[in-house]
């Protein structure tokens, strides 16, 4: 299939979605939609072919030190995120639903020092509960519909550990006249976070201490979060 023969990446992950949804099926659509990509049927929209700006930059800025320590890379994907957290020197594991994005991001990487494997965010291993330093969860939420989401973002914040850190970015809500769009009027996928589902990670002795609400650094007329959680 020629590159003009490969349909628009936003338009063929709604439909994907939309057929998993209507199977009762919420996160199937992820595994069609690598399957495709490896095939080359389609294209992964959220691909960057490197690290996500917003987070290249919060590195840049908190210094964090990873020797002898562990993170977890929610929704690995193709595995740059994660391949930049283990350059930190930390002890990593990045998990996708999907086994064509574990695969995929194995073969991108081969002198990868990350541990890719195939896990389901909602009903992640027991024993990762409070076991990380850094939980890095990009665009994962956010790609789950709505009525899931309350359920994901606790099992993201589930496995911080006391003292450790939560990185999130995700994109925003859009707003009307200064009030944001309500859930019954966004199509997706993604579902963008409203302030109240950033609020939502800070729970018990996880504590927000810096947000940011910024252009996309690939789209500026679309706004982006980045909000960094610590557990006491």
């Amino acid at each position: 299939m020629t590159d003009e023969q490969i349909p628009d990446p936003d338009l063929a992950s709604r439909r994907l979605a939309a057929e998993s949804l209507a199977a009762n099926d919420p996160t199937g659509w992820f595994e069609k939609l690598y399957a495709a990509a490896g095939e080359g049927r389609a294209v992964v929209p959220w691909d960057r072919g490197g690290a996500h700006a917003m987070l290249t930059e919060w590195v840049e800025t908190a210094d964090p030190q990873g020797e002898g320590r562990r993170a977890l890379v929610v929704g690995a994907g193709t595995g740059w995120d994660a391949e930049l957290v283990a350059d930190l020197g930390y002890d990593t594991i990045a998990f996708d639903i999907s086994p064509s994005a574990v695969e995929a991001a194995r073969e991108a990487h081969p002198a990868t020092k990350v541990d890719y494997m195939v896990a389901d965010l909602l009903h992640p291993p027991a024993e990762w509960q409070g076991a990380f330093d850094l939980v890095v969860e990009i665009y994962t939420v956010q790609a789950l519909p709505i009525e899931l989401q309350a359920d994901a973002i606790k099992q993201v914040t589930a496995q911080v550990r006391v003292g450790g850190t939560l990185v999130v970015i995700a994109a925003a809500r859009d707003e009307v006249d200064g009030e944001e769009i309500p859930d019954d009027k966004v199509e997706g996928p993604p579902w963008p976070l409203t302030r109240a589902a950033i609020d939502a990670f800070a729970t018990g002795d996880v504590r927000l201490i810096d947000l940011d609400k910024q252009p996309s650094p690939t789209a500026p007329t679309n706004l982006r979060w980045r909000a960094e959680y610590l557990r006491d």
